[in-house]
């Protein structure tokens, strides 16, 4: 039974979420992961008699620990001196990497646009955020960072899953006129990929500072002081990848980057651009270590 945009928006993500199979359940492995890091009392034991026992995530995450995006001197070839090496906190977020990556596949989201442009926008956005970041003041939380911006659009996954025909014409729309993606979105759906990422985090029991980087990655202004910076680098990393148009770019693409959304953040235009100089080159080495 198709869902109507005619409710109220906290309703159509409700009964969306609930209508949904496929990606509504995070692996179990990946909720318990990010259980033990949100716990104080938790050990790095406690971490990897966890990993200990999913061979596939023990692979990953040896994967990205040996690859550029951490650069660390030799071969790490234990989950146990990853996790010494690089906390809890960054193991965490390669194990939500590899999950989130396995949910965008599949079919196409539109005739324009495939389940592996959406993943390939998601990384370039997680690339310029971390990118970003680094040139700030006081860089700190990149792997966070890196994470929230593969997470940004997890809200057009709902979307597919619960409004395909809807959500195409969202798409064939923005493609033949000059929209904004987040109002067609609310004309045709009734609500926004923001509000059904949040909701699907929320479900998810994600950290708060991902939730805000899903949930407001469009509108950063609306969050706390203390969210509004990942809320923000979220935005221009968006817009950049857009701009681009690096995978799926609809979006954000009447975004600007602006002097008022750099100036919290201690970057300028001239680091923006260096950071869209090299753009492309570390969007294709971030795919080759998370997509296998």
């Amino acid at each position: 039974m198709p869902l109507q945009a005619t409710q109220e928006p906290a309703k159509i993500v409700e009964k969306a979420l609930a209508a949904i199979g496929e990606i509504a359940t995070l692996p179990e492995i990946t909720i318990r992961i990010i259980e033990i890091v949100e716990d104080p009392k938790s050990t790095a034991r406690d971490l990897h008699d966890v990993i200990k026992n999913d061979p596939a995530l023990s692979v990953k995450v040896l994967k990205v620990v040996n690859s550029a995006f951490y650069g660390l001197p030799g071969q790490i070839a234990s989950v146990d001196r990853a996790i010494v090496l690089l906390g809890l906190s960054a193991v965490k977020n390669i194990a939500i990497a590899a999950s989130i990556a396995k949910l965008f596949k599949g079919k196409r989201i539109s005739e324009q646009f495939t389940a592996t442009d959406l993943w390939r926008h998601s990384v370039a956005v997680a690339v310029a955020a971390r990118e970003i970041a680094k040139r700030a003041t006081k860089p700190t939380m990149l792997d966070e960072i890196f994470v929230a911006g593969l997470i940004h659009d997890l809200g057009m996954l709902v979307e597919r899953q619960a409004f395909p025909e809807k959500l195409s014409q969202v798409i064939d729309r923005c493609m033949r006129e000059d929209i904004d993606f987040q109002q067609c979105e609310r004309e045709l759906i009734g609500t926004d990929h923001s509000a059904f990422g949040m909701g699907l985090t929320t479900k998810w029991k994600f950290p708060r500072h991902l939730r805000a980087a899903v949930g407001f990655h469009h509108n950063p202004q609306a969050l706390s002081e203390e969210l509004r910076t990942i809320g923000t680098l979220m935005q221009a990393a968006d817009v950049l990848c857009c701009h681009e148009q690096i995978g799926f770019h609809l979006t954000a693409r009447h975004g600007t980057i602006t002097e008022e959304m750099l100036d919290p953040l201690m970057i300028t235009q001239a680091q923006i651009e260096e950071v869209r100089e090299g753009l492309h080159e570390e969007v294709a080495e971030a795919e080759a270590t998370l997509g296998g």
